[in-house]
Protein backbone atom coordinates (compact mmCIF):
# COMPACT_ATOMS: atom_id res chain seq x y z
CA UNK A 1 0.00 0.00 0.00
CA UNK A 2 1.31 3.46 -0.95
CA UNK A 3 2.02 5.67 2.06
CA UNK A 4 -0.17 8.75 2.30
CA UNK A 5 1.60 12.05 1.63
CA UNK A 6 1.55 14.50 4.59
CA UNK A 7 2.00 17.54 2.32
CA UNK A 8 1.65 18.46 -1.33
CA UNK A 9 3.29 21.11 -3.53
CA UNK A 10 1.30 23.97 -5.04
CA UNK A 11 2.58 26.86 -7.15
CA UNK A 12 2.07 30.45 -6.00
CA UNK A 13 3.33 33.95 -6.71
CA UNK A 14 6.02 34.38 -4.08
CA UNK A 15 5.94 37.47 -1.85
CA UNK A 16 4.26 39.92 -4.28
CA UNK A 17 3.99 40.59 -8.03
CA UNK A 18 6.15 43.65 -7.41
CA UNK A 19 9.17 41.43 -6.66
CA UNK A 20 10.96 40.92 -10.00
CA UNK A 21 14.10 38.89 -10.72
CA UNK A 22 16.50 38.14 -13.57
CA UNK A 23 17.25 39.94 -16.79
CA UNK A 24 13.70 39.34 -18.01
CA UNK A 25 12.23 41.10 -14.97
CA UNK A 26 10.09 38.05 -14.25
CA UNK A 27 7.83 37.62 -11.24
CA UNK A 28 9.08 35.20 -8.62
CA UNK A 29 6.98 32.05 -8.51
CA UNK A 30 7.50 29.32 -5.89
CA UNK A 31 6.17 25.88 -5.04
CA UNK A 32 5.11 25.65 -1.40
CA UNK A 33 4.04 22.85 0.91
CA UNK A 34 0.42 22.70 2.02
CA UNK A 35 -1.41 19.87 3.85
CA UNK A 36 -2.19 16.98 1.53
CA UNK A 37 -5.92 16.52 1.05
CA UNK A 38 -8.30 15.45 -1.70
CA UNK A 39 -9.45 18.81 -3.01
CA UNK A 40 -12.81 19.58 -4.53
CA UNK A 41 -13.46 22.19 -7.24
CA UNK A 42 -12.52 25.71 -6.29
CA UNK A 43 -10.18 24.44 -4.83
CA UNK A 44 -12.14 23.37 -1.78
CA UNK A 45 -10.58 21.61 1.20
CA UNK A 46 -11.52 20.87 4.77
CA UNK A 47 -10.65 24.40 6.01
CA UNK A 48 -10.77 26.63 2.90
CA UNK A 49 -13.46 26.88 0.22
CA UNK A 50 -12.70 29.10 -2.78
CA UNK A 51 -15.84 30.53 -4.38
CA UNK A 52 -14.76 32.56 -7.39
CA UNK A 53 -17.69 34.90 -7.98
CA UNK A 54 -17.19 38.44 -9.32
CA UNK A 55 -19.95 40.65 -7.91
CA UNK A 56 -19.04 43.59 -10.16
CA UNK A 57 -19.41 41.59 -13.37
CA UNK A 58 -21.98 39.20 -11.89
CA UNK A 59 -19.88 36.37 -13.16
CA UNK A 60 -18.72 33.05 -11.72
CA UNK A 61 -15.40 31.61 -12.90
CA UNK A 62 -15.60 27.88 -13.53
CA UNK A 63 -13.11 25.80 -11.56
CA UNK A 64 -11.40 23.76 -14.30
CA UNK A 65 -8.22 22.72 -12.52
CA UNK A 66 -7.73 19.12 -11.37
CA UNK A 67 -5.85 18.39 -8.15
CA UNK A 68 -5.58 14.63 -8.19
CA UNK A 69 -5.39 11.71 -10.59
CA UNK A 70 -6.55 8.76 -8.57
CA UNK A 71 -4.29 8.71 -5.52
CA UNK A 72 -1.70 10.98 -7.15
CA UNK A 73 -1.86 14.57 -5.92
CA UNK A 74 -1.31 17.13 -8.67
CA UNK A 75 -0.20 20.73 -8.94
CA UNK A 76 -2.17 21.85 -12.02
CA UNK A 77 0.02 24.91 -12.50
CA UNK A 78 3.41 23.26 -12.15
CA UNK A 79 5.72 23.99 -15.10
CA UNK A 80 5.68 21.31 -17.83
CA UNK A 81 7.54 20.51 -21.08
CA UNK A 82 10.79 22.15 -20.06
CA UNK A 83 9.18 25.29 -18.65
CA UNK A 84 10.60 26.98 -15.59
CA UNK A 85 9.03 29.01 -12.81
CA UNK A 86 10.76 32.13 -14.18
CA UNK A 87 9.77 31.62 -17.84
CA UNK A 88 7.76 34.62 -18.98
CA UNK A 89 5.48 32.58 -21.27
CA UNK A 90 4.72 30.14 -18.47
CA UNK A 91 3.96 33.00 -16.08
CA UNK A 92 1.76 34.82 -18.58
CA UNK A 93 -0.28 31.65 -19.13
CA UNK A 94 -0.72 31.09 -15.38
CA UNK A 95 -1.56 34.72 -14.60
CA UNK A 96 -4.21 34.82 -17.34
CA UNK A 97 -6.06 31.90 -15.72
CA UNK A 98 -8.42 32.90 -12.87
CA UNK A 99 -8.06 29.35 -11.55
CA UNK A 100 -4.41 30.12 -10.77
CA UNK A 101 -5.49 33.15 -8.73
CA UNK A 102 -7.82 30.83 -6.82
CA UNK A 103 -5.00 28.36 -6.16
CA UNK A 104 -2.72 31.17 -5.02
CA UNK A 105 -5.29 32.22 -2.40
CA UNK A 106 -5.96 28.68 -1.22
CA UNK A 107 -2.29 27.73 -0.86
CA UNK A 108 -1.24 30.91 0.97
CA UNK A 109 -4.27 30.82 3.30
CA UNK A 110 -3.61 27.16 4.20
CA UNK A 111 0.06 27.90 4.69
CA UNK A 112 -0.77 30.78 7.04
CA UNK A 113 -3.27 28.72 9.00
CA UNK A 114 -0.62 26.01 9.37
CA UNK A 115 1.79 28.50 10.94
CA UNK A 116 -0.74 29.24 13.69
CA UNK A 117 -1.63 25.62 14.32
CA UNK A 118 2.01 24.59 14.62
CA UNK A 119 2.82 27.57 16.84
CA UNK A 120 -0.16 27.05 19.16
CA UNK A 121 0.04 23.26 19.16
CA UNK A 122 -3.63 22.73 18.30
CA UNK A 123 -6.30 23.21 15.67
CA UNK A 124 -7.63 26.74 15.30
CA UNK A 125 -11.34 27.50 14.91
CA UNK A 126 -12.88 30.15 12.67
CA UNK A 127 -14.99 32.66 14.60
CA UNK A 128 -18.11 31.60 12.67
CA UNK A 129 -18.01 28.20 14.31
CA UNK A 130 -18.04 26.58 10.87
CA UNK A 131 -15.28 24.43 9.45
CA UNK A 132 -14.54 26.29 6.22
CA UNK A 133 -13.51 29.86 5.49
CA UNK A 134 -14.69 31.12 2.09
CA UNK A 135 -12.38 33.01 -0.26
CA UNK A 136 -13.43 35.12 -3.26
CA UNK A 137 -10.31 35.83 -5.39
CA UNK A 138 -12.10 38.30 -7.73
CA UNK A 139 -14.84 39.59 -5.44
CA UNK A 140 -15.23 43.08 -6.97
CA UNK A 141 -13.56 45.73 -9.11
CA UNK A 142 -12.14 47.84 -6.30
CA UNK A 143 -8.69 48.51 -4.83
CA UNK A 144 -9.51 46.70 -1.60
CA UNK A 145 -9.25 43.37 0.16
CA UNK A 146 -10.75 42.48 3.52
CA UNK A 147 -11.95 39.84 5.93
CA UNK A 148 -15.73 39.83 6.37
CA UNK A 149 -16.75 38.48 9.76
CA UNK A 150 -20.47 37.87 9.11
CA UNK A 151 -19.81 36.33 5.68
CA UNK A 152 -16.96 34.20 7.11
CA UNK A 153 -15.05 35.15 3.98
CA UNK A 154 -11.95 36.78 2.58
CA UNK A 155 -12.77 39.18 -0.25
CA UNK A 156 -10.08 40.18 -2.76
CA UNK A 157 -10.63 42.99 -5.22
CA UNK A 158 -8.89 44.08 -8.39
CA UNK A 159 -8.35 47.41 -10.11
CA UNK A 160 -6.51 48.96 -13.06
CA UNK A 161 -3.40 51.07 -12.86
CA UNK A 162 -2.73 54.25 -14.86
CA UNK A 163 -1.77 52.20 -17.92
CA UNK A 164 -4.87 50.01 -17.80
CA UNK A 165 -3.06 46.97 -16.38
CA UNK A 166 -5.18 44.89 -13.99
CA UNK A 167 -3.83 44.63 -10.45
CA UNK A 168 -5.14 41.62 -8.50
CA UNK A 169 -4.87 41.74 -4.72
CA UNK A 170 -5.33 37.95 -4.70
CA UNK A 171 -1.89 37.52 -6.30
CA UNK A 172 0.00 39.15 -3.42
CA UNK A 173 1.29 36.78 -0.73
CA UNK A 174 1.43 39.79 1.59
CA UNK A 175 -2.24 40.65 1.14
CA UNK A 176 -3.56 37.07 1.28
CA UNK A 177 -1.53 36.23 4.40
CA UNK A 178 -2.60 39.52 6.01
CA UNK A 179 -6.31 38.89 5.48
CA UNK A 180 -6.06 35.24 6.52
CA UNK A 181 -4.43 36.37 9.75
CA UNK A 182 -7.43 38.63 10.44
CA UNK A 183 -9.67 35.57 10.15
CA UNK A 184 -7.45 33.39 12.34
CA UNK A 185 -7.06 36.08 15.01
CA UNK A 186 -10.83 36.60 15.03
CA UNK A 187 -11.22 32.90 15.76
CA UNK A 188 -8.71 33.06 18.60
CA UNK A 189 -9.96 36.33 20.14
CA UNK A 190 -13.47 37.11 18.91
CA UNK A 191 -13.81 40.23 21.09
CA UNK A 192 -10.86 41.97 19.43
CA UNK A 193 -13.26 43.27 16.77
CA UNK A 194 -15.35 45.08 19.42
CA UNK A 195 -15.01 48.86 19.85
CA UNK A 196 -12.33 49.36 22.48
CA UNK A 197 -9.26 51.51 23.08
CA UNK A 198 -6.98 52.85 20.34
CA UNK A 199 -4.65 49.83 20.33
CA UNK A 200 -7.09 46.98 19.76
CA UNK A 201 -8.14 47.65 16.15
CA UNK A 202 -4.57 48.74 15.44
CA UNK A 203 -3.28 45.45 16.83
CA UNK A 204 -5.44 43.49 14.39
CA UNK A 205 -3.82 45.36 11.49
CA UNK A 206 -0.29 45.32 12.87
CA UNK A 207 -0.34 41.66 13.86
CA UNK A 208 -1.59 40.71 10.39
CA UNK A 209 1.35 42.59 8.84
CA UNK A 210 3.82 40.90 11.20
CA UNK A 211 2.63 37.46 10.12
CA UNK A 212 2.64 38.41 6.43
CA UNK A 213 6.20 39.79 6.59
CA UNK A 214 7.90 37.15 8.72
CA UNK A 215 6.18 34.15 7.11
CA UNK A 216 7.84 34.81 3.75
CA UNK A 217 11.33 34.14 5.15
CA UNK A 218 10.71 30.40 5.02
CA UNK A 219 11.06 30.62 1.20
CA UNK A 220 14.82 30.88 0.50
CA UNK A 221 14.44 32.01 -3.12
CA UNK A 222 12.27 34.92 -2.00
CA UNK A 223 14.75 36.08 0.63
CA UNK A 224 17.63 35.89 -1.85
CA UNK A 225 15.69 37.85 -4.46
CA UNK A 226 14.65 40.42 -1.88
CA UNK A 227 18.31 40.98 -1.08
CA UNK A 228 19.00 41.70 -4.74
CA UNK A 229 20.30 38.29 -5.83
CA UNK A 230 18.92 37.45 -9.29
CA UNK A 231 20.39 34.00 -9.87
CA UNK A 232 19.38 30.50 -8.82
CA UNK A 233 19.87 29.48 -5.21
CA UNK A 234 22.50 26.70 -5.05
CA UNK A 235 21.29 23.24 -4.08
CA UNK A 236 23.09 20.95 -1.66
CA UNK A 237 26.46 19.95 -3.09
CA UNK A 238 26.58 22.80 -5.62
CA UNK A 239 29.28 25.50 -5.48
CA UNK A 240 28.83 28.27 -2.95
CA UNK A 241 27.31 31.56 -4.09
CA UNK A 242 28.51 34.77 -2.45
CA UNK A 243 26.62 37.98 -1.70
CA UNK A 244 28.23 41.38 -1.18
CA UNK A 245 28.34 42.78 2.34
CA UNK A 246 26.82 46.09 1.24
CA UNK A 247 23.54 44.26 0.53
CA UNK A 248 23.38 43.10 4.14
CA UNK A 249 23.65 46.35 6.03
CA UNK A 250 20.87 47.36 8.41
CA UNK A 251 19.79 50.12 6.02
CA UNK A 252 19.80 47.83 2.96
CA UNK A 253 17.62 45.27 4.73
CA UNK A 254 15.25 47.88 6.20
CA UNK A 255 14.54 49.36 2.74
CA UNK A 256 14.28 46.02 0.92
CA UNK A 257 11.01 44.67 -0.45
CA UNK A 258 11.23 41.87 2.14
CA UNK A 259 9.98 44.11 4.95
CA UNK A 260 7.29 45.88 2.94
CA UNK A 261 3.63 45.00 2.37
CA UNK A 262 1.96 45.00 -1.06
CA UNK A 263 4.70 46.33 -3.34
CA UNK A 264 2.69 46.14 -6.56
CA UNK A 265 -0.36 47.80 -5.01
CA UNK A 266 1.78 50.50 -3.41
CA UNK A 267 3.37 51.36 -6.75
CA UNK A 268 0.09 51.15 -8.69
CA UNK A 269 -1.85 53.44 -6.35
CA UNK A 270 0.75 56.19 -6.73
CA UNK A 271 2.47 58.45 -4.30
CA UNK A 272 5.91 57.13 -5.18
CA UNK A 273 5.64 54.35 -2.62
CA UNK A 274 7.78 51.26 -2.97
CA UNK A 275 5.23 49.33 -0.90
CA UNK A 276 1.77 49.87 0.51
CA UNK A 277 3.46 49.88 3.93
CA UNK A 278 7.13 49.81 4.98
CA UNK A 279 6.64 50.06 8.73
CA UNK A 280 10.24 49.24 9.65
CA UNK A 281 11.26 52.68 8.36
CA UNK A 282 9.08 54.42 10.96
CA UNK A 283 11.55 56.34 13.16
CA UNK A 284 11.46 55.24 16.82
CA UNK A 285 10.12 57.77 19.32
CA UNK A 286 9.19 57.09 22.91
CA UNK A 287 6.13 59.38 22.58
CA UNK A 288 4.93 58.14 19.19
CA UNK A 289 1.77 56.54 20.64
CA UNK A 290 0.61 60.02 21.66
CA UNK A 291 1.00 61.43 18.14
CA UNK A 292 -2.46 62.39 16.71
CA UNK A 293 -1.32 61.08 13.31
CA UNK A 294 -1.07 57.63 14.87
CA UNK A 295 -4.74 57.45 15.87
CA UNK A 296 -5.88 55.77 12.61
CA UNK A 297 -5.73 51.95 13.11
CA UNK A 298 -3.40 51.20 10.16
CA UNK A 299 -1.03 53.99 11.15
CA UNK A 300 -1.07 52.94 14.79
CA UNK A 301 -0.67 49.28 13.83
CA UNK A 302 2.52 50.20 12.02
CA UNK A 303 4.08 51.05 15.38
CA UNK A 304 3.94 47.47 16.65
CA UNK A 305 5.09 46.23 13.22
CA UNK A 306 8.03 48.66 13.30
CA UNK A 307 9.03 47.45 16.76
CA UNK A 308 8.89 43.78 15.73
CA UNK A 309 10.64 44.18 12.39
CA UNK A 310 13.31 46.45 13.90
CA UNK A 311 14.07 43.67 16.39
CA UNK A 312 14.20 41.22 13.49
CA UNK A 313 16.64 43.35 11.48
CA UNK A 314 18.98 43.74 14.45
CA UNK A 315 18.78 40.03 15.22
CA UNK A 316 19.41 38.99 11.60
CA UNK A 317 22.35 41.33 11.11
CA UNK A 318 23.82 40.13 14.42
CA UNK A 319 23.59 36.53 13.24
CA UNK A 320 25.08 37.47 9.87
CA UNK A 321 28.03 39.14 11.59
CA UNK A 322 28.84 35.85 13.29
CA UNK A 323 29.28 34.17 9.90
CA UNK A 324 32.68 34.04 8.30
CA UNK A 325 33.43 36.13 5.20
CA UNK A 326 35.18 35.19 1.98
CA UNK A 327 36.91 37.10 -0.83
CA UNK A 328 36.38 40.85 -0.63
CA UNK A 329 34.39 40.45 2.58
CA UNK A 330 31.46 38.69 0.85
CA UNK A 331 29.16 36.25 2.64
CA UNK A 332 27.84 32.80 1.83
CA UNK A 333 24.36 33.54 0.42
CA UNK A 334 22.82 30.28 1.62
CA UNK A 335 24.07 30.85 5.17
CA UNK A 336 22.74 34.42 5.18
CA UNK A 337 19.31 33.27 3.99
CA UNK A 338 19.28 30.44 6.53
CA UNK A 339 20.04 32.82 9.40
CA UNK A 340 17.19 35.08 8.28
CA UNK A 341 14.81 32.13 8.13
CA UNK A 342 15.75 31.02 11.67
CA UNK A 343 15.37 34.50 13.14
CA UNK A 344 12.05 35.14 11.39
CA UNK A 345 10.64 31.75 12.35
CA UNK A 346 11.54 32.26 16.01
CA UNK A 347 10.01 35.74 16.18
CA UNK A 348 6.91 34.64 14.28
CA UNK A 349 6.30 31.69 16.58
CA UNK A 350 6.81 33.95 19.61
CA UNK A 351 4.21 36.39 18.23
CA UNK A 352 1.71 33.62 17.54
CA UNK A 353 2.15 31.94 20.93
CA UNK A 354 1.75 35.35 22.62
CA UNK A 355 -1.97 35.36 21.76
CA UNK A 356 -2.56 32.62 24.34
CA UNK A 357 -1.15 34.96 27.00
CA UNK A 358 -3.19 38.03 26.05
CA UNK A 359 -6.48 39.05 27.71
CA UNK A 360 -9.58 38.41 25.55
CA UNK A 361 -10.89 41.99 25.67
CA UNK A 362 -9.52 45.52 25.38
CA UNK A 363 -5.99 44.54 24.37
CA UNK A 364 -3.23 47.13 24.25
CA UNK A 365 0.28 46.92 22.82
CA UNK A 366 1.89 46.74 26.26
CA UNK A 367 -0.13 43.65 27.13
CA UNK A 368 0.83 42.03 23.82
CA UNK A 369 4.49 42.63 24.65
CA UNK A 370 4.02 40.99 28.06
CA UNK A 371 2.33 38.02 26.38
CA UNK A 372 5.14 37.82 23.83
CA UNK A 373 7.84 37.69 26.49
CA UNK A 374 5.93 35.31 28.78
CA UNK A 375 5.09 32.80 26.05
CA UNK A 376 8.73 32.63 25.00
CA UNK A 377 10.07 32.30 28.55
CA UNK A 378 7.69 29.45 29.25
CA UNK A 379 8.98 27.46 26.28
CA UNK A 380 12.61 28.70 26.21
CA UNK A 381 13.71 29.72 29.74
CA UNK A 382 17.35 30.20 28.66
CA UNK A 383 17.53 33.15 26.27
CA UNK A 384 21.24 33.79 26.69
CA UNK A 385 22.53 32.79 23.25
CA UNK A 386 20.90 35.41 21.05
CA UNK A 387 18.95 37.40 23.64
CA UNK A 388 15.65 37.47 21.74
CA UNK A 389 13.63 38.77 24.66
CA UNK A 390 16.09 41.50 25.64
CA UNK A 391 16.24 42.62 22.01
CA UNK A 392 12.45 42.69 21.72
CA UNK A 393 12.06 44.70 24.93
CA UNK A 394 14.61 47.22 23.67
CA UNK A 395 12.95 47.55 20.25
CA UNK A 396 9.45 47.94 21.69
CA UNK A 397 10.62 50.42 24.32
CA UNK A 398 12.09 52.62 21.58
CA UNK A 399 8.50 53.03 20.33
CA UNK A 400 7.08 53.68 23.79
CA UNK A 401 5.75 50.14 24.32
CA UNK A 402 6.66 48.76 27.75
CA UNK A 403 5.15 45.80 29.62
CA UNK A 404 2.59 47.02 32.20
CA UNK A 405 4.96 47.94 35.07
CA UNK A 406 2.60 47.19 37.97
CA UNK A 407 1.41 43.90 36.49
CA UNK A 408 4.62 42.29 35.20
CA UNK A 409 7.92 41.15 36.70
CA UNK A 410 11.44 42.45 36.18
CA UNK A 411 11.73 40.67 32.82
CA UNK A 412 8.52 42.23 31.51
CA UNK A 413 6.61 38.92 31.79
CA UNK A 414 3.31 38.13 33.46
CA UNK A 415 3.98 36.69 36.95
CA UNK A 416 2.69 33.28 37.94
CA UNK A 417 -0.68 33.34 39.72
CA UNK A 418 0.22 34.50 43.21
CA UNK A 419 -2.69 33.00 45.19
CA UNK A 420 -2.41 29.49 43.79
CA UNK A 421 -2.60 27.89 47.26
CA UNK A 422 -6.03 29.46 47.90
CA UNK A 423 -7.72 27.82 44.91
CA UNK A 424 -10.19 24.99 45.49
CA UNK A 425 -10.04 22.01 43.14
CA UNK A 426 -11.98 19.49 45.23
CA UNK A 427 -15.37 20.23 43.65
CA UNK A 428 -14.04 20.06 40.09
CA UNK A 429 -13.62 16.99 37.95
CA UNK A 430 -9.90 17.07 37.17
CA UNK A 431 -10.24 15.20 33.89
CA UNK A 432 -13.08 17.40 32.61
CA UNK A 433 -11.70 20.68 33.93
CA UNK A 434 -9.35 21.19 30.99
CA UNK A 435 -11.70 20.17 28.22
CA UNK A 436 -15.29 21.00 29.22
CA UNK A 437 -16.49 24.64 29.27
CA UNK A 438 -19.18 23.98 31.86
CA UNK A 439 -16.73 22.27 34.22
CA UNK A 440 -14.25 25.07 33.71
CA UNK A 441 -16.93 27.67 34.46
CA UNK A 442 -17.78 25.83 37.66
CA UNK A 443 -14.12 26.01 38.69
CA UNK A 444 -14.00 29.76 37.96
CA UNK A 445 -17.25 30.31 39.86
CA UNK A 446 -16.10 28.31 42.88
CA UNK A 447 -12.89 30.35 42.94
CA UNK A 448 -14.28 33.73 41.90
CA UNK A 449 -13.02 35.48 45.03
CA UNK A 450 -9.46 34.18 44.70
CA UNK A 451 -9.46 34.94 40.97
CA UNK A 452 -11.14 38.33 41.57
CA UNK A 453 -13.92 37.61 39.10
CA UNK A 454 -16.87 39.81 39.99
CA UNK A 455 -20.41 38.49 40.23
CA UNK A 456 -21.71 41.79 38.86
CA UNK A 457 -21.34 40.86 35.18
CA UNK A 458 -22.56 38.09 32.95
CA UNK A 459 -19.66 35.63 32.70
CA UNK A 460 -19.09 33.07 29.97
CA UNK A 461 -16.27 30.65 29.22
CA UNK A 462 -15.99 31.08 25.46
CA UNK A 463 -13.19 28.61 24.75
CA UNK A 464 -10.98 26.02 26.38
CA UNK A 465 -8.08 24.75 24.29
CA UNK A 466 -5.38 22.20 25.00
CA UNK A 467 -1.99 22.88 23.44
CA UNK A 468 0.97 20.59 22.90
CA UNK A 469 4.22 22.28 21.98
CA UNK A 470 7.77 20.97 21.82
CA UNK A 471 10.55 22.86 23.59
CA UNK A 472 14.07 23.25 22.12
CA UNK A 473 15.19 20.08 23.93
CA UNK A 474 12.40 18.06 22.32
CA UNK A 475 10.36 17.75 25.51
CA UNK A 476 6.54 18.02 25.18
CA UNK A 477 5.08 21.13 26.77
CA UNK A 478 1.37 20.95 27.59
CA UNK A 479 -0.99 23.73 28.60
CA UNK A 480 -4.71 24.39 28.60
CA UNK A 481 -5.97 27.89 27.79
CA UNK A 482 -9.34 28.89 29.26
CA UNK A 483 -10.76 32.14 27.89
CA UNK A 484 -13.70 33.84 29.60
CA UNK A 485 -15.44 37.18 29.05
CA UNK A 486 -17.69 39.32 31.21
CA UNK A 487 -20.38 41.77 30.12
CA UNK A 488 -22.00 44.26 32.46
CA UNK A 489 -24.68 46.89 31.85
CA UNK A 490 -24.12 49.88 34.11
CA UNK A 491 -25.84 53.17 34.80
CA UNK A 492 -23.75 56.24 35.57
CA UNK A 493 -24.53 56.01 39.27
CA UNK A 494 -23.19 52.45 39.28
CA UNK A 495 -20.03 53.57 37.51
CA UNK A 496 -19.46 55.85 40.50
CA UNK A 497 -20.50 53.44 43.25
CA UNK A 498 -19.29 50.10 41.91
CA UNK A 499 -16.49 50.91 39.45
CA UNK A 500 -15.20 53.89 41.48
CA UNK A 501 -15.15 56.12 38.38
CA UNK A 502 -15.26 59.52 40.09
CA UNK A 503 -16.01 61.97 38.68
CA UNK A 504 -17.84 60.64 35.64
CA UNK A 505 -16.25 61.44 32.26
CA UNK A 506 -17.61 64.50 30.47
CA UNK A 507 -20.86 63.72 28.71
CA UNK A 508 -21.98 61.07 31.21
CA UNK A 509 -24.61 61.50 33.90
CA UNK A 510 -25.82 59.28 36.70
CA UNK A 511 -28.64 58.06 34.43
CA UNK A 512 -26.43 57.30 31.40
CA UNK A 513 -26.23 53.61 30.56
CA UNK A 514 -23.22 51.83 29.08
CA UNK A 515 -22.00 48.29 28.46
CA UNK A 516 -18.65 47.37 29.98
CA UNK A 517 -16.48 44.45 28.91
CA UNK A 518 -13.98 42.45 30.89
CA UNK A 519 -12.47 39.02 30.88
CA UNK A 520 -9.37 36.96 31.25
CA UNK A 521 -7.28 33.98 30.32
CA UNK A 522 -6.59 31.21 32.82
CA UNK A 523 -3.62 29.06 31.85
CA UNK A 524 -3.58 25.56 33.36
CA UNK A 525 -0.41 23.48 33.48
CA UNK A 526 -0.19 19.81 32.49
CA UNK A 527 -1.54 18.80 35.91
CA UNK A 528 -4.64 20.98 35.64
CA UNK A 529 -3.32 23.59 38.08
CA UNK A 530 -3.60 27.34 37.45
CA UNK A 531 -0.35 28.87 36.24
CA UNK A 532 -1.48 32.28 35.03
CA UNK A 533 -4.54 34.46 35.29
CA UNK A 534 -4.23 37.34 32.80
CA UNK A 535 -7.24 39.61 32.97
CA UNK A 536 -8.76 42.98 32.18
CA UNK A 537 -11.20 43.17 35.03
CA UNK A 538 -14.78 44.31 34.56
CA UNK A 539 -14.65 46.65 37.57
CA UNK A 540 -11.26 48.20 36.81
CA UNK A 541 -12.38 51.82 36.98
CA UNK A 542 -9.22 53.38 35.55
CA UNK A 543 -9.25 51.13 32.50
CA UNK A 544 -12.99 51.50 31.95
CA UNK A 545 -12.74 55.31 32.17
CA UNK A 546 -10.07 55.33 29.43
CA UNK A 547 -12.18 53.05 27.26
CA UNK A 548 -15.37 55.08 27.67
CA UNK A 549 -13.59 58.36 26.94
CA UNK A 550 -12.01 56.89 23.80
CA UNK A 551 -15.32 55.49 22.55
CA UNK A 552 -17.03 58.81 23.26
CA UNK A 553 -14.36 60.80 21.43
CA UNK A 554 -14.43 58.48 18.38
CA UNK A 555 -18.22 58.20 18.11
CA UNK A 556 -18.27 54.47 18.93
CA UNK A 557 -19.95 54.58 22.32
CA UNK A 558 -23.20 53.06 21.09
CA UNK A 559 -21.62 50.69 18.58
CA UNK A 560 -22.38 46.99 18.70
CA UNK A 561 -20.55 44.16 16.99
CA UNK A 562 -23.37 43.71 14.45
CA UNK A 563 -22.99 47.37 13.43
CA UNK A 564 -19.48 46.53 12.24
CA UNK A 565 -20.55 44.27 9.37
CA UNK A 566 -18.22 46.03 6.97
CA UNK A 567 -15.68 47.26 9.53
CA UNK A 568 -12.63 45.68 7.92
CA UNK A 569 -13.85 46.61 4.43
CA UNK A 570 -14.33 50.28 5.31
CA UNK A 571 -11.10 50.42 7.27
CA UNK A 572 -9.05 49.02 4.40
CA UNK A 573 -10.81 51.12 1.77
CA UNK A 574 -10.13 54.31 3.74
CA UNK A 575 -6.48 53.33 3.92
CA UNK A 576 -6.29 52.70 0.15
CA UNK A 577 -7.95 56.03 -0.63
CA UNK A 578 -5.76 57.86 1.89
Amino acid sequence: MTALQPVRKLTIVAKDPGLRVGLDDAMLFAQVDVPAEILGPGPTGYRIKVVDYNATERRAYAARQSYQDGNTLLDPFAPVDGEGLLDLKYQAKALADPNFHAQNCYAIAMRTLGLFERGLGRRVNWSSGGHQLHIAPHAFALANAFYSEPDRSLMFGYFFDGEGKPIFTSLSHDIVAHETTHAVLDGLRTRYTEPSGPDQAAFHEGFADIVAILSIFSLPEVVAAGLGFSGKMPSSGEPMVLIAADKLTIEAIRTSILLGIGAEIGMATGGGRQSLRQSVELPPRADILDDPDMAEPHNRGEIVVAAMTSAFVELWTTRIARLGTFDNGDYNLSAVVDEGAKAAAQLLQMAIRAIDYCPPTDLDFCQFLAGLLTADRELVPDDSRFGYRALIRKAFASYGIISPPKETDGEGCWPRFAAAETLQYSRSNAEALTRDRNECFRFLWENREALEITERGYTEVISIDSSLRIDPDGIPFRETICQYVQLGHFFGAELIGICKIKPLPDGFTTTSSVDLLGGGVVVFDQYGRVKYHIANRLLDGARQRQRLEYLRDTGQLRSRSDDGRNRFANLHLARMEG
